[in-house]
């Protein structure tokens, strides 16, 4: 009698394909996060394509990364045309979640094309693009994909690949700053000047940082019907100012006195508003974002709405942070 073990080969071969699956989950779901610009619908749109892997006929898949990036995109297509997604991007009141450098979500980075594809300013970007143009252009700089690849996952000619590129990047070269790349250090530099200013309440010394068209951009922490939007040097300013100075009514609001950190968001220079929520852990209550030139800050977004904060809280809590800008806010 034959005591060796029985092994069951469709469960083997099942393992096998979902651990395949899971080495690409990052790469996929920062695919999905630049096309939606939201990490936790770029979750979910993942999780839909796991489902589609299980159910296909994965002998018949002779390369399985080309079949998930289409089905990922496709997926991510279909959310974007979707109703539901029309009506949240027409309220006005959207911005796209920011994450915390070194999140895996981010995706790759080697490449200046690859680190704007995934920034808070050509996300936003992405609004403007038809869903074509958004998936060309992101399979393309972020993902190095070939026209003749990108017509297969898209099912468009090479030409009409080509065309969709071009249209989508005179979009993002348009509305691109001149002022010029700053380093990382001379970046912290400027917005730790800034906080200062805004802290203590030194208006001409705020106007002085910001360039001649600078913008800010506000979600009012989920509050409001449509994204609160300033322009101009002076009212910015004033609007950063009052923004940035505590009283007890904010306080309360936020449950506490926050501390304020330096971080790298998206890319980009960013301060956080961290509560320490005791035994829960620290949680954000807030990010703001700077668009920095060697001309100056050009552009700020405020993030608070909590829903867009999550997955940021959840990386801030894993990560040994140094001291606070401010300890108590």
């Amino acid at each position: 009698m034959d005591d060796s073990p029985v092994t069951d080969d469709r469960f083997d071969t099942d393992r096998f394909d979902t651990d395949r699956f899971e080495a690409g989950r990052n790469r996929l779901a920062s695919l999905a996060y630049r096309l939606l610009g939201s990490a936790a619908d770029a979750e979910d749109a993942v999780q839909d394509a796991f489902l589609h892997w299980q159910a296909a006929d994965r002998r018949r898949i002779e390369v399985p990364e080309a079949w998930l990036t289409k089905v990922v995109t496709n997926l991510c297509l279909d959310r974007i045309r979707s109703a539901r997604y029309r009506r949240e991007r027409a309220a006005g009141a959207w911005l796209p979640e920011p994450l915390l450098d070194g999140d895996p979500m981010l995706g790759p980075a080697d490449t200046f094309e690859q680190r704007e594809s995934v920034s808070l300013a050509v996300l936003t970007l992405m609004e403007r693009l038809s869903p074509v143009e958004r998936a060309v252009y992101v399979l393309r700089e972020a993902f190095s994909y070939s026209h003749a690849e990108i017509s297969e996952i898209l099912d468009v000619s090479e030409s009409a690949s080509q065309q969709h590129l071009h249209r989508a990047r005179r979009r993002v070269t348009a509305t691109r700053r001149d002022g010029g790349e700053v380093d990382p250090s001379s970046a912290r530099g400027i917005v730790e000047e800034f906080l200062a200013a805004a802290s203590s309440g030194r208006t001409e010394r705020l106007v002085a940082l910001l360039t001649d068209d600078v913008t800010a951009v506000s979600d009012g922490a989920g509050l409001a019907a449509k994204l609160l939007r300033f322009d101009t040097p002076r009212r910015v300013a004033t609007v950063v100012r009052a923004g940035f100075t505590p009283t007890p009514a904010k306080r309360r609001l936020a449950g506490g006195s926050p501390a304020v950190h330096y971080a790298v968001v998206n890319g980009g220079p960013a301060v956080l508003f961290v509560l320490d929520d005791g035994a829960v852990g620290d949680r954000v209550l807030g990010a703001v974002t700077f668009d920095v030139t060697a001309d100056g800050i050009a552009a700020l977004r405020s993030i608070a709405a909590p829903a867009r904060l999550v997955r940021l809280t959840g990386a801030w809590r894993r990560r040994e942070t140094s001291a606070p800008l401010i300890a108590r806010w």
